[in-house]
């Protein structure tokens, strides 16, 4: 892996012109069509999963009876059942049997939104992947470009689609939508566009967990950066407003305003356990000590993507990308301080400095991208088959 170029465009670099919401550039239609694609290969996948892992039961008369699921309900698995569940009934029960509130607000409320609009929530929930998983690409086009030269920012994208966990990114789940304000908003920081970054961040921050995380690394990439401007510091504050504004909700209805951290230990025994203590845990699952083959083999993904992250972490520390360390590590420090490493793979897709650090490798290394693609592309198509082919544990 190597580093991104530190670079701080002159301002009459056509780069650093360029706004998130300008007019789509040839390179931003490249990425699109990368993603266009990819979502095609995905779905493609998912339905020849749904004919290949069928159903079947034996009747009374010794027959076998088999069911092919839907394709729309192959998506309607794990946590998109308490999303759909609090687009129903927001935070007023527990339908599903676990605490709600460990879920920000911002993607059920798009599927209720939708839903409205006459949507079932699962295709809802596909639609606003599909869309915001566009305008992420696409933004990160334009950092990778920025950060590591023309055409590191494709080649980005490219790593990304073909992630092992990237069926979350068009799954019903909130990957995609947290990425269509993360990166915009990282993007916008770089440029120096401080309101922007703290307006889009505060965005990400209604999303998941990880935005508050994002929230503090805004800060420390504005006191880092030559780009401060000490007049715009109060729009870093609007990062942390949609995160406060939930705290105060579930202040005002369960008297806790750390209810969301809490409701983790109640429903998901993310409890706080020394780092040791909980690598110990992971490998215990991993190693198939009592528990199913598909949590044992998460539980191997879980200590591979936390070595990852512990690795991105160093690297960006090195490079003096004090931002994006800030990010990353915040996310592995909570992961690794749980009772045991959980949806660590999934969380890789939001770590965009690891894709651009990758792209930046196999731009001058080619033999890095081919490695990537044969190794990575197989365990995307495993990772579609598991999620959609009757709910196995995908992280």
């Amino acid at each position: 892996m190597t580093a991104p170029t530190e670079t701080v465009p002159a301002a009459t670099d056509p780069r650093d012109r360029q706004h998130w919401s300008d007019r789509l550039s040839g390179a931003d239609r490249e990425a699109l069509g990368i993603w266009l694609l990819s979502r095609v290969a995905v779905y493609v996948a998912a339905a020849m999963t749904g004919w290949l892992f069928y159903r079947s039961q034996i009747a009374t008369d010794g027959s076998e009876i088999t069911d092919v699921v839907p394709f729309i309900d192959r998506w309607a698995q794990w946590d998109f059942v308490h999303y759909r569940a609090l687009a129903e009934v927001w935070y007023a029960s527990r339908p599903t049997g676990v605490p709600l509130e460990v879920f920000f607000p911002g993607f059920p409320f798009t599927l209720w939104v939708l839903h409205g609009a006459g949507l079932s929530h699962v295709l809802g929930g596909l639609v606003v992947s599909a869309v915001a998983g566009a305008v992420a690409v696409v933004a990160l086009r334009r950092l990778g470009d920025l950060e590591a030269g023309p055409g590191a920012g494709n080649r980005a994208v490219l790593l990304l689609v073909l992630a092992p966990p990237a069926v979350f990114l068009a799954a019903p789940y909130t990957e995609s939508l947290f990425l269509a304000f993360a990166i915009p908003a990282w993007l916008a920081a770089r440029r120096g566009r401080w309101a922007m970054a703290g307006v889009l961040c505060a965005g990400a921050c209604t999303v998941r967990v990880s935005g508050l995380f994002l929230a503090v690394a805004l800060v420390v990439e504005f006191l880092t950066s030559p780009r401060r401007d000490w007049r715009q510091a109060p729009w870093i504050a609007v990062a942390f407003s949609t995160t406060a504004a939930y705290m105060a909700y579930l202040w005002a209805r369960t008297g806790d305003p750390l209810r969301w951290l809490n409701a983790q230990e109640e429903g998901w025994q993310r409890t706080f356990t020394w780092p040791w203590d909980s690598l110990e845990h992971t490998f215990e699952g991993a190693l198939d000590n009592g528990y199913s083959p598909d949590y044992a083999w998460q539980f191997r993904a879980e200590l591979i993507a936390a070595a990852i992250g512990v690795i991105l972490t160093v690297g960006l520390a090195v490079w003096r990308r004090w931002g994006e360390a800030t990010f990353v590590g915040l996310q592995i420090l909570a992961f690794t301080t749980s009772f045991w490493f959980f949806s660590v793979p999934r969380s890789t897709l939001l770590w965009w400095p690891l894709f651009i650090a990758l792209a930046a490798a196999t731009m001058r290394w080619r033999w890095t991208l081919w490695t990537y693609v044969a190794v990575c592309t197989p365990l995307m198509f495993v990772w579609v088959a598991a999620y959609t082919a009757g709910g196995r544990w995908t992280g």
